[in-house]
């Protein structure tokens, strides 16, 4: 892949961010880079002393973005709307086209404090960075749209936070996304009653995002599918968000932005990933609906350069939407083939119900019935054989071997997972011994299959 630089932000002007600078760093030692990701942009022959210019310390890539750019939004947080948002701890780094010739975007993390820090510092701890490679590769591992963590750099510095022993290490990241657009920028300009740029605003996405749309509703309606994808893969995969607000929901349906996030190590509705959302807006079992809830704002944005009921009538398509995403997706892991909607859903929600009705632990069920119900013999040889008995168990299998399985097994002894405990038991010899090997390891068997 050649690098191909783009610098198509400005064409939205400087209404819509401040340039900015990145933080002057004591120290910057590469822990991470995403080799793979760098080849898919042409980056992957930079020397590790260029990448760190690059990455840690902010020198522009050739021809690209002169200056680094915080990016302009509101949004609602916990459903509460504020003005008081936008880029706080990062910015647009750089744009680039790959060889399908989408637009793509190097944003940060932790990179120094902006017009919008508000009275944060704009760093990232170290094990924050950690978490969000953590995420990104397993996620990607297991078929779910997100961003892709380019770059970890530790910089140097001690941290105070209230959520983590402090002092503690900071770093900075560096994404690779297809688009920084949120929701929350549309949200910004129609509380602005800034019509012309939100004509603007809609026009730049359709263009770089989603080129087969015709109209606003044709946009609106690419994002309601991509979103509906999104949180049916989260459903599928038992992972929670944790903090699902407007701000960070992006136009491309794309996850990103991944703070107090939890994989599920039982299915539990109610399973929250973030201490502080103690009335569990954004449970488990609650990001369907607070996803339409967030597309509705959306909505409610566009409304001011579109009719309202149009909008209102494509919003009626999520619903389809999602219920062919979630088939997909549990179907797609267990490995078996899709029928009629109507059947392959109401097992789909079988399933869910006798996972939470058993407590049966989430990755070791997925990958005991890897490839269908043809793995019946194998899935009683694994550890937790004691959930596959009893009335209950029976009824769901035989709803289960009436499906068509690829007969394929697993392709790993173990099930991949990334459980709360994983990451602390990973941390643990980073912070005291500054010894990597399991961290390392852990990212190594998300390559493999």
């Amino acid at each position: 892949m050649t690098y191909k630089p783009q610098t198509a932000i400005y064409e939205l002007g400087s209404e819509f961010y401040d340039p900015v600078k990145s933080a002057d760093f004591p120290k910057t030692v590469l822990r991470y880079r995403d080799n793979k990701a760098a080849a898919s942009i042409g980056l992957d022959d930079l020397s590790d002393e260029n990448w760190i210019s690059h990455f840690g310390r902010f020198e522009a890539l050739p021809n690209n973005l002169t200056e680094p750019l915080a990016l302009r939004y509101h949004g609602h947080q916990f459903q509460h709307y504020n003005s008081d948002l936008g880029d706080g701890r990062g910015f647009l780094f750089a744009q680039l086209q790959s060889d399908d010739a989408r637009l793509l975007d190097l944003g940060t993390k932790g990179s120094g404090q902006t017009p919008y820090s508000r009275r944060g510092d704009g760093r990232l701890t170290l094990l924050g960075g950690i978490r969000e490679v953590l995420a990104t590769r397993y996620l990607e591992h297991m078929g779910v749209n997100t961003s892709k963590s380019l770059s970890l750099i530790e910089t140097g510095e001690a941290l105070e936070r209230n959520d983590e022993p402090s002092p503690t290490r900071s770093s900075v990241l560096v994404r690779l996304s297809h688009s920084h657009i949120r929701f929350g920028t549309f949200q910004r300009l129609a509380f602005l009653g800034q019509t012309e740029n939100m004509e603007k605003l809609t026009d730049y996405c359709r263009r770089h995002y989603y080129a087969d749309a015709q109209s606003i509703a044709e946009f609106f309606e690419s994002v309601v599918k991509a979103s509906a994808e999104t949180v049916t893969s989260w459903m599928a995969t038992g992972f929670v968000h944790g903090v699902m607000n407007t701000d960070n929901m992006n136009i491309t349906g794309e996850s990103f932005d991944y703070g107090p996030y939890r994989f599920s190590p039982t299915l539990k509705a109610g399973f929250t990933a973030a201490y502080f959302d103690q009335n569990g807006l954004y449970a488990f079992a609650r990001q369907p609906e607070v996803m339409y809830w967030n597309l509705a704002q959306l909505a409610n944005s566009l409304a001011l350069i579109t009719d309202d009921q149009i909008l209102i009538k494509t919003m009626e398509t999520y619903p389809g939407y999602y219920k062919n995403g979630l088939r997909d997706h549990v179907f797609r892991r267990l490995g078996l083939e899709k029928g009629d909607l109507d059947r392959d859903l109401s097992f789909s929600l079988a399933t869910f119900r006798w996972l939470e009705a058993s407590q049966m632990p989430w990755p070791q069920f997925w990958h005991d019935w890897q490839g269908g119900p043809s793995q019946k013999a194998n899935a009683l040889k694994s550890s937790n054989k004691a959930f596959y008995a009893g009335t209950e168990f029976e009824t769901w299998f035989a709803q289960f071997s009436e499906i068509e399985g690829n007969n394929i097994p697993p392709d790993t002894e173990k099930p991949a997972s990334l459980l709360y405990d994983e990451i602390t038991e990973l941390w643990d010899p980073i912070d005291k011994e500054d010894d990597w090997s399991a961290f390392n390891q852990k990212l190594q068997s998300f390559s493999q299959g």
